[in-house]
């Protein structure tokens, strides 16, 4: 495969991953509420590693080119991003209840970070649509890797630039944000709101299709 498919397709990818949207919200979130970003955002990414097996396997040309399948897999998706909005939102003294759990509680939250955090970005239908659409593009049937391979590593392109994104997002919510109760909460509830918009008008834009 050559290196500029692989520097075009980065560069692609990175103005995908810069744009906010569902993930960076679950990402300041994480980085308001929680001790580390690292159980949040890991799910995260592995959300999106496995949607990116999925399109190398050819599964992701069936879920984009079935409207039926698509449509449930966007419904499923928006419910349940609206769903963690409206949590973000209804939660109260989030930053003060993780200060006080103690080590069991902790690993208990780590893993439900992590799990909420797949859930994120698999059930998001706008992850597999982007890495169906852009995988395919730019992998050539004439290089020595198989078709299949050679979106694998295009999609460890995409996970290794959304790692960085997320993890800067992360990171500078908590830095600059935590300990700042009144920020931190209008914040967490901004973004608990880009959630419920987002998964509104996967609804929206659902219905439509559908009507």
């Amino acid at each position: 495969m050559p290196l500029t498919s692989v520097a075009a397709f980065w560069a692609v990818s990175m103005l995908f991953v810069l744009t906010p949207g569902a993930d960076w919200a679950y990402a300041i979130s994480s980085g308001l509420r929680n001790r580390s970003v690292v159980p949040a955002i890991s799910g995260m990414l592995s959300g999106h590693l496995a949607a990116t097996v999925v399109v190398a396997a050819g599964l992701g040309l069936l879920l984009t080119g079935d409207p039926m399948i698509l449509g449930v897999l966007t419904v499923v998706g928006a419910l349940y991003i609206g769903w963690l909005g409206v949590g973000m939102i209804r939660e109260q003294g989030g930053g003060e209840l993780a200060a006080a759990t103690d080590t069991q509680g902790t690993a208990a939250s780590s893993s439900g970070q992590f799990a909420r955090g797949v859930g994120v970005s698999l059930l998001n239908p706008k992850v597999i649509l982007l890495l169906g659409a852009l995988l395919p593009p730019f992998a050539s049937p004439d290089a020595a890797l198989p078709m299949p391979a050679q979106m694998m590593v295009l999609g460890s392109v995409h996970v290794a630039c959304t790692a960085v994104v997320y993890f800067a997002v992360g990171l500078l919510a908590a830095r600059f944000l935590s300990g700042r109760a009144s920020v931190a909460g209008f914040v967490t509830r901004l973004s608990g709101l880009a959630l419920i918009i987002v998964a509104a008008v996967l609804l929206v834009r659902q219905a439509g299709v559908w009507m």
